[in-house]
């Protein structure tokens, strides 16, 4: 079970961490639920799993809120990004979908759709003091563009992202070009275990540590059946129904999931121009030059006088 700390900083102020499998997430003000890891003991969480770094002090009044992919959860945003982004005066938040990470639902993942992780986003965003930054990875974004056609944001970041035309060329074009992976990540979403060389391929272009690579390949689980069809054919999203905050979009020239081709058209479909940073996989928050993609949302966010 998760242990709380408590303790007082020298601002004054109280934060509460909560163990999580040996690491404490440090929290401003704020609770974070327990991870998959506690998930898969015999008590299910009431609550969404919301992994929280704030400002040590002040800080902007637009909050940033991060949406995982597919396969994952938000530990994925807390290995690098919650940290950097509240270290440069974001209140930062990622969430871990039903059924995903530390949220409820596991037994029932296959019957949520990319609408269920809409209204998962919305519930979260309406806790915030101000609409957010989505910030969506691969099915992040995806979840984010969906968002867009009911809710207002202040601004969304697109990372490697599904495009609105779905998933299905992306999934042929992966199909010819690097058959042994389809057919890995197709194990994985129907509950089986891949080889670990499939997780590096899938995800990274550059390095990474191993004892890294075996932590997030421990973390991986299942994804919705219904939502990679929702992201394929049935539930794509519409951009007649949005109100369009100012976009960015972003890719890997590396990437063997969503190729720069994808990211792309995605650019061209919401009248913006992609940037595609070289040497990188699809794991962009993850890779090594991590901060490379910090630090140009970053510039964006400060463009964007959010």
């Amino acid at each position: 079970m998760s242990a709380k700390q408590a303790r007082k900083n020298n601002d004054g102020t109280i934060r509460e961490g909560i163990q999580l499998s040996g690491r404490t997430y440090n929290t401003a003000h704020n609770k974070t639920h327990n991870t998959a890891h506690d998930t898969a003991r015999n008590k299910e969480p009431a609550e969404l799993e919301v992994i929280r770094r704030m400002p040590a002090t002040g800080g902007r009044a637009t909050p940033l809120l991060f949406l995982h992919g597919a396969y994952a959860a938000a530990w994925c945003w807390d290995e690098r990004f919650l940290p950097y982004f509240a270290s440069h005066g974001y209140a930062s938040h990622a969430l871990s979908f039903s059924g995903h990470g530390g949220s409820p639902g596991h037994a029932q993942l296959d019957s949520f759709g990319i609408d269920r992780y809409v209204r998962d986003a919305a519930e979260v965003a309406a806790q915030l003091p101000a609409p957010p930054v989505l910030i969506g990875h691969s099915m992040g974004g995806m979840v984010a563009q969906k968002y867009l056609e009911s809710h207002e944001a202040a601004g969304v970041v697109l990372l490697a992202s599904v495009p609105p035309q779905g998933l299905w060329a992306a999934a042929l074009g992966l199909a010819f070009r690097r058959p042994n992976l389809l057919y890995d990540l197709n194990r994985l979403l129907g509950g089986g275990q891949p080889a670990l060389d499939t997780l590096q391929a899938a995800m990274f272009a550059q390095p990474v540590d191993t004892a890294d690579l075996v932590r997030w390949y421990k973390r991986m689980q299942p994804e919705s059946h219904r939502a990679i069809w929702d992201m394929t054919f049935f539930n794509l999203p519409l951009k007649s129904r949005m109100r369009l905050p100012p976009l960015l979009v972003l890719g890997a020239e590396r990437d063997n999931l969503i190729p720069t081709s994808q990211v792309d058209m995605t650019a061209r479909h919401y009248g913006v121009t992609a940037d595609i940073f070289p040497d990188m996989g699809h794991g962009m928050m993850l890779e090594r030059d991590w901060t490379r993609v910090a630090d140009r949302i970053l510039r964006w966010l400060d463009e964007e006088g959010l």
